[in-house]
């Protein structure tokens, strides 16, 4: 028997209605978008054209800015070294945050390497970010500012509006990293200059995601990040990936008419999850509770016991103890380290998150296995 799935912000599986959209484009119609001379060619062209315009609707964006990708990792090394190599001529410096997703800081230090400058800016206790701190860390000749809508380990939220207010008033451009909040909380492109998203973590395929580029007077700049044919106007060469991209399209549609009943249910289903946890287990820290945070996540650090042996306990579940894109490195995490924690407690952390088909009585059962498995564990070791 399988696991109770609550690692829903590692992947999602794909949506029956999404799958349904998808299916005819890996056989019947399995055109490529670029074959602008026979029906085969056009019929691709619309579906990619529907899903363009079925995306840019969930983000309140012109669909003309949506750059499809093969992630959400390539939509930010686009974004952020194809930016910052086209405004050489405004400077060579960068600012993000420290709670930023790898594909984020990793791009940044790459660009270190090639000379450019990069600060990185610290966050609180609840995983936010001073905004006087970000205001003082932009420079005139700061290019570009990275800050993600919604953190993937521990669901904390950045108040996009307010930083678009000082980056802009800057001179300088914005970038979001929305994949986690997309399908989970209203996002918009207002204010923002370039936003990555990903198909997996919402109910989509994985292999695709997208990249939105404010278009517009004066134009953005973004060097591409890969050479070769003039697909998506020349911005992202490569033979669309047209079932991936309709499923986007069709998860982004799907999101759109589910998400408030989606995020009312959720939310409820996490704080019981949280309440009884914690009730039953009072040495556990809920991370990032004093602040906004995306309805369905959930980081709880169990003080003194090693995720590993958590999880090792817990066979019944399958959660994470932290970023999947990190899993395995060994190193405790950067987000929860940034916040304060100890290695030890960082260590010491599970991520728990749900999605649209947990149920309730997936989160009675988890709760149930939570308190049986560590009661007998504090009970030998007190914290």
């Amino acid at each position: 028997m399988l696991p109770i799935y609550l690692d829903y912000n590692a992947t999602t599986p794909v949506d029956a209605r999404v799958l349904e959209r998808m299916l005819p484009y890996f056989s019947t119609h399995f055109g490529n978008a670029s074959s602008k001379g026979h029906a085969y060619g056009w019929h691709a062209d619309e579906a990619v054209t529907e899903a363009r315009e079925a995306l840019a609707a969930l983000l309140g964006a012109d669909p003309e800015g949506v750059v499809f990708t093969g992630g959400a990792t390539e939509a930010l090394n686009t974004a952020i070294k194809g930016v910052a190599l086209a405004y050489t001529r405004k400077g060579l410096h960068l600012v993000t945050v420290a709670t930023e997703h790898k594909a984020v800081l990793a791009s940044c230090r790459a660009l270190e390497r090639d000379g450019f400058s990069v600060t990185v800016v610290p966050v609180d206790a609840a995983g936010r970010v001073s905004l006087e701190a970000l205001d003082a860390a932009i420079t005139e000749e700061t290019s570009l500012v990275a800050v993600m809508t919604a953190n993937n380990e521990t669901g904390v939220c950045h108040p996009i509006p307010a930083i678009s207010e000082i980056v802009h008033a800057k001179g300088a451009l914005l970038l979001t990293d929305a994949t986690q909040a997309l399908g989970k909380v209203p996002v918009s492109v207002e204010g923002v200059d370039l936003l990555a998203c990903s198909g997996h973590k919402v109910y989509g395929p994985k292999g695709v995601g997208a990249l939105y580029i404010r278009p517009g007077h004066p134009r953005i700049r973004v060097l591409p990040l890969i050479d070769g044919g003039s697909q998506e106007s020349k911005r992202r060469a490569g033979t669309l990936n047209v079932p991936g991209i309709v499923g986007l399209g069709a998860a982004a549609a799907v999101a759109q008419a589910d998400l408030a009943a989606d995020a009312a249910r959720l939310e409820t289903l996490r704080n019981r999850l949280e309440a009884d946890i914690t009730e039953a287990l009072p040495q556990v820290r809920i991370n990032g509770v004093t602040t906004n945070r995306l309805p369905q996540t959930s980081s709880l650090t169990f003080p003194g016991l090693p995720a590993n042996t958590l999880t090792t306990r817990l066979r019944g579940l399958a959660a994470s103890a932290g970023s999947a894109c990190a899993s395995g490195s060994g190193a405790p995490s950067h987000v929860l380290t940034a916040m304060g924690l100890s290695a030890a407690d960082a260590r010491s952390t599970l991520r728990f998150s749900l999605g649209r088909p947990t149920t309730e009585a997936e989160v009675e059962a988890t709760i149930a296995q939570v308190v049986e498995a560590v009661t007998p564990l504090y009970e030998a070791v007190p914290v």
